[in-house]
């Protein structure tokens, strides 16, 4: 059941993130499309379709803010949930490796993915939980973290069809 949700998640993400009368505000627009890089339609690698959830996820997370301009919303719930859903995808493939991925989800385990989010990715506007505790992180980072490095390999884009050939969804 849970591979069938996998499945179906991107195809229900992409047919509202494709809507134009959800995207369009004010008549502000980044375009009609979502666009992915073509290896992600033709690579099962299990990262990269991990990565795929990722920024599914964040888009249509972005989508359901209602700014004016989704594409360029930056919040704290959106790239928690987009990273949460990342490392979901990731745990359901017991026979892959990744580095990165694999250091997140020690992160989780110790119970730090909200901080290690607002640390690595946090921007000025974002309202951060006052349970975010940043300064157990920092201690826990400097042990268990030395050295690293935060990733974000895949993000689509928003385009408009034709221009750039066909997007996700159309």
């Amino acid at each position: 059941m849970k591979k069938l949700i996998y499945i179906l998640l991107p195809a229900v993400l992409l047919s509202v993130a494709c809507r134009p009368d959800i995207y369009v505000r004010d008549g502000v627009t980044d375009g009609d499309s979502f666009y992915l890089a073509p290896q992600a339609y033709n690579d099962n690698d299990p990262v990269l379709q991990s990565w795929v959830t990722y920024s599914l996820l964040r888009s249509a997370c972005q989508l359901e803010t209602g700014s004016e301009n989704p594409a360029r919303v930056s919040t704290y719930n959106c790239e928690l949930k987009a990273r949460q859903h990342l490392l979901e995808a990731w745990q359901g493939k017991p026979h892959s490796e990744d580095e990165y991925l694999d250091t997140l989800l020690d992160v989780r385990h110790a119970g730090f993915l909200e901080e290690y989010t607002v640390y690595y990715f946090g921007k000025q506007v974002w309202q951060v939980p006052d349970t975010v505790d940043m300064d157990a992180f920092d201690n826990w980072r400097r042990v268990h973290l030395k050295r690293h490095r935060p990733e974000t390999r895949l993000i689509g884009s928003w385009g408009y069809a034709g221009a750039l050939g066909e997007g996700v969804g159309h």
